[in-house]
């Protein structure tokens, strides 16, 4: 099932989208009676969404083959039908997609009031948003469910993007999934999958999860950190090392197995570019004093990001890295318990600093522009990166002036 999932959602998917992008979602049939009842002559599924069946005998290869004739041959489908698997359902948008998915257990039952409805859901698909650099895109952003990362998936999603909220937090990444979801009139859709990035199997489990229920990825975007301030005699050697695992090596494992989908989508559609994009930090540019733990592996990032660029370049995959200033009223600085403000004022990181909004003020005036980075910041030179072609392996400062490339 891991190779079907790999291999053959991507490249269906590019495939079909050829003349704009497509979005397919997997099907899975737990029972073998549904299957054989969806495969039956006549049947309602078969007719309304003009199933294609490919037979179970064939192997993975002769599978990709045949479904690559039927879609040069200008076959129009909404359903392939892979006997002992499932069926991908295919359509111009993800929540015309959704839809069907959620309404193919009543048609089974020739429910004609399903029927009726999954007509008018293939009878309505639209481009709204053609003038959007992301339409239709899969995007993937991991400590989605708040701080910068939630900033970055209610952007996307705006914009007419699939959004992917990877997170640890299951009850912020659900409610802004549903949240998102609610948006009236859109044809895109959000999905929160829990993920810890610091463990492989987490994160080869959740890219699974994505590919079934959209079909790739197009826009990796890993956010996750975390932050631990102390000084040398202070910072115990297991918090090093739990900051180095998450803010390091799980950019590493992220990166591995999105580019691995990734590289699935180039072969079957060459012409495509695809981003991996790292949310770093000034502190991947810049020392910073106490804080050694999370510049350091900021600085590896980067390191990380220009070897990625060097390797995946061929494949048309660009990977940069948004290097922002402070998001000053983000949880990450602002949280009353465990945010930056309280840590750097126990950690007497700021010389005279009595109380929070001392250490907020010293921050700021750290700042040309006297303030501290925003979401809208930020997207800024994601939307730069992701609408280009060109550039790849750099470290973009979006510090508002308070670190200056040389």
């Amino acid at each position: 099932m891991e190779q079907f999932i790999y291999k053959v959602l991507p490249a269906v998917r590019m495939m079909l989208s050829k003349t704009g992008l497509h979005v397919v979602s997997f099907f899975e049939m737990q029972e073998p009676s549904i299957m054989k009842q969806i495969l039956k002559k006549d049947s309602m599924p078969l007719r309304l969404l003009n199933c294609f069946i490919v037979e179970e005998k064939l192997t993975l290869e002769e599978k990709l083959i045949l479904i690559q004739k039927k879609i040069s041959s200008g076959t129009v489908f909404h359903c392939i039908c892979f006997e002992g698997f499932g069926c991908v359902l295919a359509g111009r948008n993800a929540r015309t997609i959704f839809n069907l998915r959620d309404a193919l257990n009543t048609l089974l039952n020739n429910d004609i009031e399903a029927s009726d409805y999954i007509f008018r859901t293939l009878s309505q698909e639209n481009d709204k948003g053609a003038n959007s650099p992301v339409l239709n895109k899969i995007a993937v952003i991991t400590g989605g469910a708040q701080g910068f990362g939630e900033g970055i998936a209610r952007d996307l999603f705006a914009k007419q993007a699939n959004v992917v909220i990877v997170d640890t937090n299951k009850d912020k990444g659900t409610a802004l999934a549903e949240d998102l979801n609610r948006t009236h009139g859109t044809a895109n859709k959000a999905l929160y999958i829990h993920c810890d990035i610091s463990d492989e199997l987490s994160v080869k489990n959740m890219i699974g999860e994505v590919v079934k229920n959209f079909g790739g990825i197009d826009i990796f975007i890993s956010n996750a950190g975390i932050l631990r301030a102390g000084d040398l005699d202070e910072l115990d050697v297991s918090t090093f090392e739990l900051m180095t695992k998450i803010n390091y090596s799980g950019y590493f494992i992220c990166a591995k197995y999105a580019s691995k989908i990734m590289k699935q989508q180039y072969h079957y559609a060459p012409e495509y570019f695809m981003d991996i994009i790292q949310i770093n930090s000034k502190s991947g540019l810049r020392g910073s004093n106490k804080n050694y733990a999370y510049a350091g592996a900021k600085f590896g990032g980067i390191g990380l990001t220009q070897s990625f660029a060097l390797e995946l370049m061929p494949y048309n995959i660009k990977v940069n890295s948004i290097c922002p200033g402070n998001f000053l009223d983000g949880p990450l600085w602002a949280d009353p318990k465990n945010g930056l403000f309280v840590q750097y004022l126990h950690a007497g990181k700021v010389p005279g600093a009595k109380t929070i909004d001392d250490v907020k003020k010293y921050y700021e005036n750290q700042v040309p522009a006297k303030r501290g980075c925003r979401v809208d910041d930020v997207m800024k030179a994601i939307y730069y990166v992701i609408d280009q072609n060109y550039e790849t392996g750099q470290a973009i400062p979006v510090t508002g002036g308070q670190v200056m490339l040389k």
